[in-house]
């Protein structure tokens, strides 16, 4: 088995990407870490890494991230782990067509776009590794986080469908699902919410205010939240061991969300969640 080294990682600014790239370079791996700003570019470099401007959602940045990289590794890339995301809340009524149209841009087409660049790569040197950080949310369904779920039920079955289509070949392709994880990601949903919903104008006003609070709160929100090393330890396993796994549960919730989604009728699943 080809020894993986080098890892392309996107969305490294904070959290899970932050943990992952500063772990795998502590570890001794050649990680091209990436990120959205340049204040966040340059944090990383500070750190020792190397690091350059990744917008997902500007395919120009793409490009010329993957052509820094095979510029430092004699044209190969062993792994990639698309990471970079946010999550726009809003009721599904109430989310303007450029809401969902940004999200996709940067959940899921700008992970396209890297992904079929990495794959011309993996193919010619006839191996590598390709790790996907979904979320619970694309396996079950909550209210009021529509964009966010439809991006990642998207890139759940994107990635199943990668999957079979490089059956034969030594590409391994690899699903992540976190569930509550402690990052920014619920002040990046803040800011998103702001930006794009009435909430006072909205018949969810009332249900849209608790939402607010919570995002606004600093502390982490539930006895499930686990540290962004929890997905770092499953990305770790998906880009070492001989055969990944094609799906790696992170947190308990995701584990019971997963279970209930096959074992209860979707009536009582939508109990469930509704309450959520």
């Amino acid at each position: 088995m080809t020894q993986i080294k080098s890892i392309l990682i996107t969305g490294c600014s904070t959290g899970i990407g932050f943990d992952t790239a500063t772990t795998l370079h502590g570890m001794g791996f050649d990680v091209y870490a990436t990120a959205r700003k340049a204040q966040d570019v340059d944090k990383l470099r500070d750190l020792g890494l190397k690091a350059k401007l990744l917008d997902l959602a500007d395919e120009a940045t793409i490009k010329t991230s993957v052509q820094w990289v095979l510029d430092q590794t004699d044209g190969k890339l062993d792994a990639l782990f698309n990471n970079g995301a946010y999550g726009q809340p809003g009721a599904i009524e109430d989310l303007p067509v450029e809401a969902l149209r940004a999200q996709f841009e940067t959940n899921f087409f700008g992970w396209h776009r890297l992904t079929q660049i990495v794959l011309k790569i993996m193919r010619e040197q006839g191996y590598g590794r390709i790790i996907q950080n979904s979320s619970v949310l694309g396996l079950v369904a909550m209210p009021y986080r529509g964009a966010y779920n439809a991006s990642k039920f998207a890139v759940e079955g994107y990635t199943d469908t990668l999957r079979l289509e490089l059956r034969g070949t030594n590409i391994q392709v690899s699903l992540i699902e976190p569930g509550p994880i402690d990052t920014e990601f619920r002040a990046n949903a803040l800011e998103k919410i702001n930006e794009y919903i009435d909430i006072e104008g909205s018949v969810h006003s009332k249900a849209y205010k608790p939402q607010v609070a919570r995002l606004a709160k600093k502390q982490v929100s539930t006895a499930f939240t686990l540290p962004p090393s929890a997905v770092t330890k499953s990305v770790i396993h998906a880009i070492t061991a001989k055969k990944a796994k094609r799906r790696y549960y992170v947190t308990t919730p995701t584990y019971l969300m997963a279970w209930f989604k096959r074992l209860l009728p979707t009536s009582w699943l939508d109990a469930i969640l509704a309450k959520n």
